[in-house]
């Protein structure tokens, strides 16, 4: 199974290292040196990881081959995608791989459907869940521990606790610090 670990950002410097947007919870495995990693586009890769550092909060990388900033530059945007044992899990039971989860039921704690996961987005600050509700509209749900608290993988099912106004916007609590007058 291929999963996508990392997104190929700007080049830094002129010996051919490029910044990189990290998609895995582990990137010291997936996007270690030596690491060999199939692209999106194909025809830029496979990139083979020859150096790896951390710098202003960064993550760095270098390819073998790659050598100049101008080299380095062409590969803006590209897809890096480990090849992965479908069978593997990560070590923290509390994450879980975007294919474990998509397909998923999605419930609320008193069983109520709301639909299946269809997508994972992995935006800046958290993940959401993509979920399409049996009327085919979708729904994001944040995937934080106080609104998903549970994952049940052996019943294909994520349990959540929606706060009002995020299943149905008629329920929505409207709040303000003005005092009507």
């Amino acid at each position: 199974m291929q999963l996508v670990v990392a997104r190929i950002g700007r080049a830094h410097g002129i010996k051919g290292e490029v910044t990189v947007e990290v998609r895995t919870d582990e990137p010291e495995l997936r996007l270690a040196p030596g690491a060999v990693l199939v692209t999106e586009p194909s025809s830029t890769g496979p990139l083979t990881i020859a150096t790896g550092r951390v710098h202003s909060g960064r993550l760095l990388l270098r390819f073998e081959g790659v050598t100049d900033r101008t080299a380095a530059e062409a590969l803006r945007n590209t897809l890096l995608i480990a090849e992965v044992d479908p069978e593997e899990v990560p070590e923290d039971p509390e994450e879980f791989y975007d294919h474990q989860l998509i397909d998923l039921d999605v419930v609320t704690r008193d069983g109520t459907a709301v639909g299946r996961i269809t997508e994972v987005s992995h935006l800046p600050y958290q993940d959401l869940l993509i979920v399409e509700r049996p009327d085919g509209s979708e729904v994001m749900i944040p995937f934080v521990g106080e609104i998903v608290p549970e994952i049940d993988l052996e019943e294909q099912r994520a349990v959540v606790e929606p706060p009002p106004g995020l299943l149905d916007e008629n329920q929505a609590e409207i709040a303000s610090g003005r005092e009507d007058s």
